[in-house]
């Protein structure tokens, strides 16, 4: 069974460059970890929201890859950047 995720993140208009960059730092940590078979950036078509998708072989490989960020040197912090809150669903394949 292949797991996946949709990731929706608020940055503020002001931070929003800084938080592309941020999501693109975490996808490569992601996307390096074996099992990955894919990760993305999205930006929404009305620009208020960073996207980021995934999928991965199996359960197992997505905790992996989100231990690999839990120990990298990538920010994840969710603060005052953010105008309002993650939502972030876990898929599973059927």
């Amino acid at each position: 069974m292949t797991v996946g995720f949709v990731a929706f993140h608020y940055p503020r208009p002001s931070h929003f460059d800084e938080f592309v960059g941020r999501v693109r730092k975490v996808r490569d940590v992601l996307s390096s970890a074996p099992g990955c078979l894919s990760v993305e950036c999205w930006i929404s078509a009305d620009g208020e929201a960073v996207v980021s998708t995934g999928q991965w072989e199996s359960d197992e490989a997505f905790a992996a890859s989100f231990a690999a960020v839990a120990t990298a040197d990538v920010d994840v912090t969710f603060d005052e950047r953010e105008c309002r809150p993650r939502q972030i669903v876990k898929l599973s394949s059927v």
